[in-house]
């Protein structure tokens, strides 16, 4: 799968996504993860991507032009000869090829779940927007994405990590990317809810024993402490 990521901190996410399970996903050819710098496409000197707002506030405003191009040089539709910028969801994606996806990370986005992650992980790309400032012009929102996600109930500095955070998401669903694949199949959030508790070695630390039914080498009576604690978590 392809992950493009819109941002002015491109090296945010390569960073990231050259370690861990990205890092071999990526070696592995199973996804690739490509920061693009919404500053290159900008049409100054200076690089310029925000302006005031217009009506007056505080802050800068992400500006729709070097979105628009940044999107283009990825999607390559021949959007000039449209009549217009008219109120089209999708442009450059759903309603052109259904296996790719434009998103814009926001606090007034749908909340991303586990369930998305694994509806996401059998697109062919997904392309996320990072907001940074106040916000982005509207006309971005309106126009050129498919849908807004939010990866909580709270405001951060820009939408990077929460970009990070859904393609580490999906990525862990999508083949070739785990070492173990049967890391996923009793993991938290899977169709049990949220996973039971694990220990490991020692066997006692400081007085903090391992519960005796994890030593007793008895399969059943693991499955129904195991399945026990975890219905305690759900509840």
């Amino acid at each position: 799968m392809q992950f493009n990521v819109l941002t002015i901190f491109p090296h945010i996410i390569s960073q990231y996504a050259s370690e861990s399970i990205l890092g071999r996903g990526q070696k592995a050819g199973a996804i690739s993860v490509t920061p693009i710098n919404i500053r290159d496409f900008s049409t100054d000197t200076r690089h310029t991507i925000d302006d005031t707002p217009y009506g007056g506030g505080a802050g800068m405003v992400m500006k729709p032009e070097p979105m628009y191009k940044a999107l283009k040089s990825i999607r390559a539709i021949p959007f000039h000869k449209r009549s217009g910028l008219q109120k089209v969801k999708g442009i450059f994606s759903s309603d052109i090829r259904k296996k790719k996806r434009t998103v814009l990370l926001s606090p007034r986005g749908r909340q991303f779940t586990q369930d998305i992650a694994a509806s996401w992980s059998a697109l062919d790309e997904i392309t996320f927007i990072c907001g940074r400032y106040e916000g982005i012009d509207q006309r971005v929102v309106d126009h050129m994405v498919d849908e807004e996600i939010s990866v909580g109930p709270y405001v951060l500095a820009g939408g990077e990590l929460g970009a990070l955070t859904i393609i580490e998401a999906v990525s862990r669903l999508i083949p070739g990317v785990l070492g173990n694949p049967e890391s996923l199949e009793e993991e938290t959030f899977g169709e049990v809810g949220v996973e039971y508790p694990q220990y490991t070695k020692p066997q006692e630390f400081l007085g903090w024993r391992v519960p005796d039914v994890l030593l007793s080498g008895n399969h059943k009576d693991i499955r129904e402490w195991r399945n026990k604690q975890s219905a305690l978590k759900n509840e």
